[in-house]
């Protein structure tokens, strides 16, 4: 039996005793979450000196934990200077006067979730759906009235499902991976959890919708979309950036090549539809972000954001996260954990239920999708073999509850992305992002009532 130089007490010491430094710096005392993790970090680090190791091993957990985000990172940076240019460009603009033009208050909530889902399944990408169709639909609902948290928990639930259910999707691809599953057979498993989860995400988005049942007033909606009209280009032509972004994810383009390509397409329309910008203020914009200055104060505080220095803050904040989860790791903390689980599986339901609750944990502790989906698939694929469980069971399991909890993390990559993107704070949107709830949880059902698959 492997021996572990953090033993099983130690661990569970440390994970409730960060658990609660967090959540009372946070929550109790409204410390900066920033600050909230880098306490923490101090305080792994007490316990890494008491337990005698070095501090080249301390550099290298730090550095394997950050090490894992570079490419998020390089993502999050440019799809800060993507927003401020679809907006120079026209093109968020555009898919905003659109919207007004077939919009309905008494649905426009069920109609947020729905295009999300069908957009972030098109594209295999939550982040890319947030950062273009959902700032549009923000803009909209917060300019007919609608609470922006609601808007955006439509937003972010729509996103992910589609996330959760697209063969073209970076986490949909690694849950197969790690469970040695054919994609397509995940995917026909993940659809008996992810599709009645979706229907009844749509039945709240409906009933929520309601309370918004009321005409539309067509003399402010006209008010904007002239403004927007007057100071931004409105074409099919400004689409083109957002069609890039669908042919690219059809054709499995990665993503830094994907959103560059759809950069520079908006920066070749933005002088060509607008000559007065000038190359050091373009640079200015995609630095801190485009700013808005049509008159109407609804329209400039919506359409004033992105740029780089935009996703500084989320980018400090995974870094810390990620050095945090990279002690947890490098020291075995996690992995001790999850080895004593195997002790005490002896059923099937029980196997399926801590592998998921394995994933929900590394979300809260760590803060990364990715490895919510890739530790816990690698320490338990074994014992699903063992005991004949079918593959395609950890596959969705790893699925409902590794990337969709994320969001509802403000520290995870997901949670600090969309706050930062959307500027709607986790806890705001957290209670009506609903999918993100209702998925695990019918997973969670499914396993417990759930007959005997035939193993595939």
């Amino acid at each position: 039996m492997k021996t572990y130089q953090v033993n099983f007490n130690e661990a569970v010491f440390l994970l409730i005793t960060l658990l609660l430094m967090i959540g009372t710096s946070i929550i109790g005392f409204g410390i900066p979450a920033h600050v909230a993790i880098l306490i923490a970090i101090g305080y792994l680090l007490l316990f890494a000196v008491y337990k005698k190791f070095s501090w080249d091993f301390i550099h290298d957990a730090l550095i394997d934990g950050v090490s894992s985000g570079i490419i998020p990172m390089l993502i999050f940076i440019l799809i800060g200077a993507l927003i401020s240019v679809w907006i120079a460009a026209g093109t968020i603009p555009t898919i905003m006067v659109l919207g007004f033009s077939f919009l309905s208050v008494k649905y426009f909530i069920p109609t947020v979730f729905i295009v999300c889902g069908i957009v972030g399944g098109a594209v295999g990408s939550s982040f890319t759906t947030i950062s273009t169709i959902g700032i549009a639909f923000l803009g909209m609902g917060s300019l007919i009235g609608v609470d922006p948290a609601l808007t955006t928990g439509a937003i972010v639930s729509g996103a992910f499902l589609g996330n959760s259910i697209s063969p073209l999707s970076d986490t949909v691809n690694l849950a197969a991976a790690i469970s040695e599953v054919d994609l397509f057979e995940h995917l026909k498993n993940t659809y008996k959890t992810a599709i009645p989860a979706a229907v009844l995400s749509f039945g709240y988005f409906l009933v929520m919708g309601l309370h918004y049942d009321g005409a539309l007033d067509s003399t402010s909606v006209h008010d904007i979309v002239n403004t927007l009209s007057d100071h931004f280009t409105i074409s099919f032509v400004e689409l083109i950036p957002l069609a890039i972004l669908f042919v690219c994810a059809w054709k499995k383009i990665p993503a830094i090549p994907t959103l560059l390509l759809s950069i520079c397409t908006s920066l070749v329309l933005m002088f060509v539809m607008n000559t007065h910008f000038s190359f050091v203020d373009t640079a200015d914009m995609i630095q801190n972000g485009f700013v808005s200055q049509t008159g109407n104060p609804q329209v400039d505080e919506l359409l004033s954001r992105g740029g780089i220095q935009s996703m500084m803050w989320s980018v400090s904040l995974i870094i810390l996260a990620l050095a945090l989860g990279g002690l947890l790791v490098k020291m075995e903390i996690i992995e001790c954990l999850l080895h004593r689980f195997e002790t005490v599986i002896n059923s099937r339901q029980k196997l399926i239920f801590i592998t998921m609750m394995s994933s929900i944990g590394i979300n809260v502790l760590i803060g990364e999708q990715y490895l919510s989906i890739i530790l816990p698939g690698k320490s338990f694929i074994n014992k699903f073999k063992e005991k004949n469980v079918p593959l395609t069971l950890l596959s969705r399991g790893l699925n409902d509850a590794g990337s969709v909890v994320n969001p509802l993390i403000p520290w995870g990559v997901s949670g600090v992305f969309i706050s930062a993107t959307l500027g709607i704070a986790t806890v705001n949107y957290l209670p009506y992002a609903v999918f993100c709830y209702i998925l695990p949880l019918l997973s969670f059902l499914v396993t417990i009532i759930g007959k005997k698959e035939a193993k595939k």
